[in-house]
């Protein structure tokens, strides 16, 4: 029987060396991502025989494909036996295709798999979003040239517990601009920054801020998935200063991800944009994702 409780940040000593562990690549596998996201999506923890069990919603019979090792086969009758006691078959996120080989492997015929396109988390080599070099990546160079013309008091840095004051203001003025209070959306996106940056040192995360005018124009901070994967897991910048996306992301990576060997920007959730501004940077890797539901 599996005993849930909710997300805290003591859970972090436990669950962090299980997911980094994992060998995964997807986002989901962070801590910071699980703890800064749990309000928004009510996730719940358990713990079974070295594996970590998250369930999203009290009632919902959706789980995270477990992390972990040991009796692979007895962690997913566990899982099964949570989702019946619900009355639901189980269902299974973040399957990525080398999950979905050893579910089919291990319970052939007995889940059905859908892709979720909107969920792809997409990475980088580090080596490429430092240099930008070759044709494709033209326009993202010709954009960062134009900030630093406009820009030449502009300054990087590392978040500190100094500045992080400043990146909180920056923050809550991004949202104001954006009208994050009257999008569903990104109102929970706004509540998870708002997390990361109160408990940014708690949960051990990297950042780093862009300063321009005397002002922070972006930041960006994330986390370790693995020892080659790092989790973009939140980028701002103010649009209407030309080239503050690319140049925070760029400097990001230069300064802090070099000892990384994939950077993973996340998802899209279906969004346009969101989708086209990803898909600039050529992806390297699309990390294909499925849910696996018992059949």
């Amino acid at each position: 029987m599996l005993f849930y409780q909710p997300v805290k940040l003591s859970d972090r000593e436990w669950v962090e060396p299980i997911f980094r562990s994992s060998g995964f690549m997807g986002s989901e596998y962070t801590f910071s991502n699980l703890y800064n996201w749990s309000k928004a999506y009510t996730f719940a923890l358990a713990k079974f025989d070295g594996f970590v069990v998250v369930k999203n919603g009290k009632d919902d019979a959706a789980y995270l494909y477990p992390a972990g090792s040991g009796d692979f086969r007895a962690v997913i009758e566990a899982m099964k036996e949570d989702a019946a006691s619900l009355g639901k078959p189980l269902r299974l996120t973040g399957v990525t295709g080398e999950k979905k080989a050893a579910l089919e492997r291990e319970f052939p015929d007995r889940f059905r798999f859908t892709p979720v396109r909107d969920n792809y988390d997409y990475l980088y080599r580090v080596d490429r979003l430092t240099t930008l070099a070759g044709k494709k990546l033209h326009g993202k160079r010709n954009h960062i040239n134009r900030f630093l013309e406009n820009n030449p008091d502009w300054r990087y840095e590392r978040i500190t517990p100094e500045n992080i004051g400043a990146v909180s203001e920056m923050s809550a003025e991004w949202c104001k601009i954006n009208k994050c209070s009257q999008d569903g959306s990104l109102k929970r996106e706004a509540c998870a920054v708002k997390s990361g940056l109160e408990h940014f040192f708690e949960l051990e995360l990297t950042g780093g801020v862009l300063w321009a005018g005397g002002r922070i124009v972006g930041f960006s901070y994330g986390s370790p998935v693995s020892e080659s994967v790092f989790d973009v897991q939140v980028e701002k910048a103010f649009y209407d200063v030309q080239g503050a996306y690319p140049m925070i992301n760029q400097q990001f990576v230069t300064n802090e991800l070099q000892s990384f060997e994939y950077v993973n920007r996340e998802d899209d959730l279906g969004a346009e944009g969101l989708r086209k501004a990803k898909l600039s940077y050529y992806p390297d890797l699309l990390l294909e994702k499925w849910i696996a539901e018992e059949a």
